[in-house]
């Protein structure tokens, strides 16, 4: 049916308007959109161009350089060297296990290094990365970077690591490093972002430990480019970390490596003190171990080994065990009552072996007793009953009060480890520590080192450089930090008459020089170079024992402690050999080579001393010079 014109030509206006109104929403609609890519290709384009980017581009931490630490002449007792790793970052492998089998067909896998890595793998960040194999060679990382794109989260890095080049020798004085550990973070209240870096090193115990902020410097950064699965494409820019500081510190090298030479298989201690600036020129605890072991992670087997040793390779006995000091404690008794002047150095007391206080005697290690003694006498034979005759007139308030006066009871403010107080005990202490009140038997006890006082060896080192001085030393172990110089205490005067101090000093002389001393045997007899020394003998049990006749672990620990030269000293030393015996026999002859060593900087002549010595002298520094020699050829390992 053909329409009329009318209905076409309304058809055709209804169509237009239709048209129109599609063209117009067509034509808003594009403008809208026209619109809205302008504004985010123009006005949001640095936006989107930042966020690309950071997509794009990875900021990473650069470890820094540890600082160094050396010896009092420029020696090094620990720096850095360079290594390479292999690391896998979980999320990045397709197959964790696939991928690491292999990595194994190009480089060996040691079995216990892979355990740790899964085990590290289950307790962190699928993102951050493991270390599957530490100190790999050149040729290995070759190999991996070769094959780079068949091991998906494999990544072959350069670092630095920890070594100790003295080995054994320090371990006890700057310690070691070891992974980070959770306690390391608990120094901080806001851990620095440097230590979440995988595998960082840490300061563990010693120097390394007590300076780490020093030693740790501050991280560098460097911009990556990465693809969509994580890997590096490029490096973009680099900014280098700062190093830390160097340190250096007031042992000697060669004077400890003596040392140690010294004391052989003995469980032992020695202390050597500058008397002009505090300086430790030895600190030395025997048997020690090798740092290196530590630094990568020391298997369970060797360090139970060290663990179980009886001899106690891990402590650090110079600062850390405290002993009964024994007689070497009987100077301070004697200054305690000359200050207090309840006696005159001419007074005597008899000794027939014992003395009976209350209800009980306490005997004199000479059971058929000494004789009239006075200070000097007493001194110089270790008379037990003419100290516990002082001990009765001036109580163990004014003893206690010279011990810490002399520094025993007072913590050394060195960065060792665990350092210990020792204990100077009083009546107070007893009370609040014992609830029990301070008996007189207590201060007859005292009075020769034994019953409660405890005294580490560098406290009767400190002790020694007391008396010897007159002045308030105090030890000093680090020299310098990045050069500048560390302050040393010297000392202001203890206050202690020296007249006195002259007449312990005499006594002390005595020991060493006069026939009737107990270290005349290990005397020195260079002009300008003898020393003034004490013996000591600490029970182990309370009862006396025959050191000859009971097992190593029930002897009594001998002791000695000396200054030297006595006209001009300059250095003071104190020994504790663990279960030795008696101090004249067993600690007196080392502290009387280690002082020589001390004095002349290295072998001392024969000439020094007692002619029927010289024989035995010579071929014992033959044969420590062969040990140090075979020492240093193998690395630093002691054979």
């Amino acid at each position: 049916m053909r329409r009329s014109q009318s209905e076409t030509q309304e058809s055709a206006q209804r169509i237009s308007r239709r048209a129109l109104l599609l063209g117009s929403a067509q034509l808003a609609f594009g403008g809208a959109l026209a619109m809205r890519m302008r504004y985010l290709q123009v006005d949001q384009a640095d936006e989107f161009r930042l966020l690309a980017e950071e997509n794009r581009i990875s900021l990473r931490l650069i470890p820094p350089a540890r600082g160094r630490i050396f010896d009092r002449n420029g020696k090094v007792i620990a720096e850095n060297e360079q290594t390479y790793k292999i690391t896998l970052v979980p999320e990045d492998a397709e197959d964790v296990n696939e991928v690491i089998g292999r990595l194994s067909q190009l480089v060996e896998l040691d079995e216990s290094d892979l355990n740790r890595a899964m085990e590290a793998m289950k307790g962190a960040a699928s993102f951050h990365p493991v270390t599957l194999a530490d100190r790999v060679s050149w040729n290995a990382v070759s190999r991996v970077s070769a094959n780079l794109p068949a091991l998906p989260g494999i990544s072959a890095d350069v670092g630095q690591s920890r070594i100790y080049p003295q080995r054994d020798l320090f371990v006890h004085v700057a310690g070691y490093v070891a992974k980070v550990r959770p306690r390391n973070l608990e120094r901080y209240e806001n851990p620095p972002a440097v230590l979440r870096i995988p595998d960082f090193q840490f300061g563990q115990i010693g120097v390394e430990s007590k300076y780490e902020d020093d030693l740790r410097g501050n991280a560098g950064t460097k911009q990556v480019e990465v693809n969509a699965r994580g890997r590096i494409i490029r490096e973009l820019d680099r900014r280098e970390g700062e190093a830390g500081a160097d340190v250096q510190l007031t042992v000697d090298s060669e004077l400890q490596d003596y040392v140690h030479a010294r004391l052989g298989e003995e469980s032992a201690s020695v202390v050597v003190m500058d008397l002009e600036k505090g300086d430790l020129l030895a600190i030395a605890s025997a048997p020690s171990f090798d740092p290196n072991s530590f630094v990568h992670g020391i298997s369970s087997t060797d360090y139970n080994a060290l663990l179980n040793n009886d001899h106690r390779p891990l402590a650090s006995k110079t600062v850390q065990d405290a002993y009964p000091p024994g007689s070497t404690f009987k100077m301070v008794t004697a200054l305690a009552a000359l200050e207090a002047g309840v006696v005159t150095p001419e007074d005597t007391y008899y000794c027939s072996g014992k003395l009976e206080v209350g209800s009980r005697d306490f005997g004199c290690w000479k059971r058929s007793g000494h004789g009239a003694m006075n200070l000097q006498q007493s001194l110089r034979e270790s008379c037990d009953v003419y100290y516990y005759e002082l001990a009765l007139k001036v109580g163990i308030e004014n003893i206690a009060a010279m011990g810490r006066k002399l520094g025993l009871g007072m913590r050394p403010d060195v960065p060792m480890s665990a350092v210990t107080s020792g204990l100077m005990p009083d009546k107070g202490w007893k009370l609040r520590e014992r609830g029990a009140e301070w008996v007189i038997g207590d201060s007859v006890n005292a009075s020769i080192g034994q019953g409660f006082v405890l005294t580490s060896p560098l406290q009767l080192a400190v002790m020694m450089s007391r008396i010897a001085t007159g002045r308030r030393i105090s030890p000093r172990l680090v020299k310098s930090i990045d050069g500048v110089e560390t302050p040393s205490l010297s000392g202001e005067d203890l206050g202690i008459n020296p007249d006195h101090l002259d007449q312990v000093r005499a006594g002390m002389y005595a020991v060493s020089n006069d026939r009737r001393g107990t270290a005349y045997r290990s005397r020195i007899i260079a002009d300008g170079m003898r020393m003034a020394g004490k013996t000591g003998t600490a029970q182990v049990s309370s009862n006396r024992v025959n050191n000859d006749e009971v097992p190593w672990a029930q002897r009594d620990h001998a002791l000695f402690v000396d200054f030297a030269p006595y006209d001009n000293p300059k250095v003071a030393v104190s020994v504790v050999v663990e279960h030795g015996g008696g101090g004249s026999k067993a600690a007196a002859p080392i502290a009387r080579d280690v002082t020589l060593q001390a004095l002349y900087k290295g072998d001392p002549p024969l000439e020094a001393y007692p002619t029927k010595d010289r024989r035995r002298i010579e071929d014992q520094q033959k044969k420590l010079n062969r040990e140090r020699a075979e020492r240093a050829r193998n690395g630093g390992t002691r054979a």
